[in-house]
């Protein structure tokens, strides 16, 4: 099932796709119960299309998480996943614009798989874990690799990946994928600069998702961007990326100059 949220007649609506290319309306969020379709339906190319959350969630990112991206930085494999976070004002849909920042001169795409929480998640054993999953999304962990590399060089990783925009997820959430055998590509400008498949993770969802709950109870709506396979690059204005995961969908945003 894929599952989008939009918006209509200025407000948010949540919908599940029916055939091709038509999207049914849900009675409720798919965060506050079971899913529930409605009557009203509208063409899915119709529709503006918002991150497919709720309006805030949190962001939880992993970095060096799969073993070709662990290798071509020459670190060692972590003991413990190494994570951060981005704010929800990094957050923006399919089809919305990547700002690249004043100043800057090295920002860079990663393709990545993103876990959608559907319910309180806390102290949930890892086989357990999957079943607190609503779905998966397509996500660009973009990143300001010059400040990024500062602050990793004081133990910390926090506004290299925080500015607004950095933070595309979409198109729908899709909740009937089996996480661990995914084919991922990034495309940029159309050529394919990442092709991995989510089996190279070095931490699966289950153990992020176990891990992660250990000590934060996760909400519904929460985001985990699981980490990006090797192949990362520079993005520039001008520049359109892709993320596209097999079963999930594809999520695309044009870069643009700040202030232009």
């Amino acid at each position: 099932m894929k599952i989008y949220k939009f918006l209509e007649e200025g407000r948010p609506q949540f919908g599940v796709l029916e055939g091709p290319a038509t999207v049914r309306a849900l009675k409720k969020s798919p965060f506050d119960g079971p899913i529930e379709p409605g009557e009203k339906t509208w063409p899915l190319a119709s529709l503006t299309l918002l991150p497919p959350t709720v309006a805030h969630p949190r962001i939880f990112g992993v970095g060096f998480n799969y073993k070709s991206h662990i290798l071509e930085t020459g670190r060692q494999l972590p003991e413990i996943p190494p994570l951060f976070m981005k704010p929800d004002t990094a957050l923006i849909a399919h089809g919305e614009r990547i700002v690249y920042p004043e100043g800057s001169t090295v920002v860079h795409y990663e393709t990545e798989l993103v876990a959608v929480i559907g319910r309180r998640a806390r102290n949930v054993a890892r086989a357990d874990a999957l079943a607190y999953v609503l779905g998966y999304t397509c996500g660009n962990d973009v990143s300001e690799r010059t400040i990024q590399r500062q602050e990793m060089a004081m133990g910390i990783m926090t506004i290299g990946k925080a500015f607004d925009t950095f933070a595309p997820i979409g198109p729908c959430i899709e909740t009937s994928v089996d996480p661990s055998k995914l084919r991922m590509r990034g495309r940029l400008n159309g050529a394919v600069v990442q092709d991995c498949d989510t089996s190279d993770l070095l931490f699966g969802v289950d153990a992020l998702v176990a891990y992660l709950s250990k000590s934060i109870t996760l909400m519904p709506g929460d985001l985990i961007m699981t980490g990006t396979p090797g192949g990362v690059g520079p993005l520039r204005p001008g520049d359109t990326f892709e993320v596209d995961i097999e079963g999930v969908g594809v999520l695309s945003n044009d870069v643009v100059a700040e202030n232009t």
